[in-house]
């Protein structure tokens, strides 16, 4: 992640570590992907085996892992960095 933005300057990162907060937000993006693919597998597969659950839900947080980092980053600094979105810049 950038430092600061190359259009405007803003320093996105507002003190050392104020991104380890975003981690929690993105242990809010795997639980929710763990139960949307629990419950796929559960009422559209017919209820497999355990190892079946463990291997589709690592399958497809490893498959979203990026953007689930970016995003959670990115609503971490909306939410709690004070930046606020200007379409004029």
């Amino acid at each position: 992640m950038n430092k600061s933005c190359p259009h405007c300057g803003l320093v996105f990162e507002r003190e050392p570590g104020f991104f380890i907060g975003a981690m929690y937000v993105s242990y809010a993006f795997i639980v929710a992907i763990f139960i949307t693919v629990a419950l796929v597998l559960n009422y559209g597969f017919g209820d497999p085996d355990l190892w079946v659950y463990i291997f589709s839900v690592l399958g497809v947080v490893l498959i979203f892992l990026p953007l689930i980092v970016r995003y959670s980053r990115v609503l971490y600094l909306n939410g709690f960095g004070g930046i606020k979105y200007d379409k004029n810049l």
